[in-house]
């Protein structure tokens, strides 16, 4: 079952009653009331500062894996909250994580690198874009991509794929909240719950990275395996940009498309699956690599 994604960018008061998500929210005056399945429900994004949550409904989220998406002043996502405990063989799974050997994670990494760039290749192809220049770079990716093809192939691939927005450039601060930086940002914080979500489901660490190693990030794992998906959210934000424009102040329909990402269609081991069916097949795939059973990561493939 594809788990809901919910919204709340008007005053709220979120408890649980029932054992099901209840909420009353404001609208013009009036004051609504409806409830949810919290089993039913994979991420939750509070968008408001107006917004009251009660702990008790903290726990029963948590205790079902919802990851809990807050936002900054310019309604931007800003932090994710995640269970500590996701799975009854968790303390096995943390000791095979933990003792991963720096060959076998250089080369998760070439695999991961590899299966980004194709996906960034496939994403040009789409939008007629010419992407020969990327075709050599993931099919020579080394061990732990000692030669950096993953940055070369960015570089080309953010200067082709935007190249009808005017003096585009990803990211520096002074354009952070710019589009289609503010749509690829929204879309990427998404993904990024959506794979810690997968993660800590697995029994996994998500502070442990396989590449990225940053002592101020608690989600260096997420953002390793997210990378192929990358290229899904990158589809969609140039999409967006052809039915809405270039919009540097979001508006709810906008974020509507994007709170879409965990229920998008891709491809994986040839079957059509929800990306976030996806991530959950990739993060099992890492538990099976770190403990002996498979050498390879299971990754969408566009």
């Amino acid at each position: 079952m594809i788990k809901q994604t919910l919204y709340f960018g008007n005053p709220a008061y979120l408890r649980l009653k029932d054992k099901q998500l209840s909420f009353e929210i404001t609208i013009n005056g009036e004051t609504k009331f409806q409830t949810r399945a919290v089993e039913d429900i994979g991420i939750i994004i509070i968008d408001n500062p107006q917004i009251t949550i009660t702990s008790g409904l903290i726990q029963a989220l948590q205790e079902n894996n919802v990851a809990i998406v807050t936002c900054d002043y310019k309604h931007m996502p800003q932090s994710v909250l995640l269970p500590i405990e996701g799975n009854k063989t968790q303390q096995e799974r943390y000791e095979a994580q933990l003792a991963a050997s720096e060959p076998l994670k250089k080369q998760l990494w070439a695999q991961t690198v590899t299966q980004k760039i194709k996906n960034q290749a496939a994403i040009l192809d789409s939008f007629l874009i010419k992407s020969d220049y990327l075709i050599p770079l993931y099919k020579n990716v080394k061990s732990g991509d000692s030669d950096n093809c993953e940055a070369t192939a960015a570089a080309y691939y953010w200067k082709n794929i935007f190249s009808h927005v005017p003096d585009f450039v990803r990211i520096p601060q002074e354009k952070e909240y710019s589009a289609p930086n503010n749509y690829l940002n929204y879309g990427y914080t998404i993904l990024r719950a959506t794979m810690a979500r997968s993660i800590v489901g697995a029994g996994l660490l998500p502070t442990l990275g396989i590449f990225h190693r940053s002592r101020y990030n608690a989600f260096c794992l997420a953002d390793d395996l997210m990378e192929p998906y990358r290229p899904y959210v990158d589809e969609i934000a140039y999409r967006m940009i052809n039915e809405f424009g270039l919009i540097n102040d979001m508006t709810t329909e906008h974020k509507k498309v994007l709170l879409e990402i965990p229920r998008i269609d891709v491809i994986i081991e040839g079957e059509k699956s929800p990306l976030m069916i996806a991530t959950q097949r990739t993060a099992v795939s890492l538990v099976k690599c770190y403990m002996g059973e498979q050498r390879k990561l299971t990754y969408p493939e566009k």
